[in-house]
């Protein structure tokens, strides 16, 4: 969606239209997820647009769609593994296979929203250096002291996390974006909706850059 604002200068009239956000849906336990973070935001700003990050917890939206986590189905888990391990190296990311799959990704989602509220930039860093630690390294991170761990890593207070993770407030917050994520439509990870278009996957981050350079088809 976009805004157009008609500003009258000095004697002329500028036209400027603004647009809204892109919104970034994702699983920390989803390696696709993984691959899209690296891209997004440089995607976007080719653009001059901006990227709302929101991790979801995937589970609620499987559940409305009847589906399970990839590594869980028969014969596709098995293909599951052959394909990221391949996607990893045709993007040129670092990439380990976690001993544990899927991960627990509630308590490095709370903690993302606990700092997304005052500083989305170390948010977004936070996102990235949990991505890197469990996909790129192979570390579980279910645990709050893993999260924790990661979070110092870059100079967040540890015990500002910890708190976090039991905080009604930002346990409230997770659950409302995971349901209002399954009510736009979202069904998968990465999900991204760019002027209300949706697109499911890191295959489809090359369709969402032609929609953001002409919008349309």
């Amino acid at each position: 969606m976009s805004i157009t604002m008609v500003i009258p200068f000095h004697g002329k009239v500028f036209i400027m239209t603004e647009h809204k956000p892109i919104e970034f849906y994702f699983e920390f336990a989803s390696p696709y997820g993984y691959f899209a973070s690296t891209k997004i935001d440089g995607i976007a700003a080719k653009y001059g647009r901006n990227v709302n990050w929101k991790p979801i917890m995937l589970g609620a939206a499987l559940q409305a769609t009847g589906s399970q986590p990839n590594i869980l189905v028969p014969i596709k888990g098995d293909y599951f593994k052959i394909d990221i391990i391949r996607c990893a190296k045709i993007m040129g990311l670092a990439f380990t296979m976690p001993d544990k799959m899927p991960m627990n990704s509630l308590a490095a989602a709370r903690a993302f929203y606990s700092l997304d509220g005052s500083n989305p930039s170390i948010a977004k860093q936070f996102a990235a250096a949990i991505y890197k630690a469990h996909w790129g390294l192979g570390r579980d991170m279910s645990e709050v002291e893993d999260v924790v761990h990661i979070a110092e890593s870059l100079g967040i207070e540890g015990d500002t996390v910890r708190t976090a993770c039991q905080n009604q407030e930002i346990k409230d917050k997770l659950k409302n974006i995971t349901m209002a994520s399954v009510e736009a439509g979202v069904f998968g990870s990465p999900f991204i909706i760019a002027d209300g278009e949706h697109f499911w996957g890191h295959d489809r981050l090359e369709h969402l850059e032609r929609w953001l350079g002409a919008g349309h088809w």
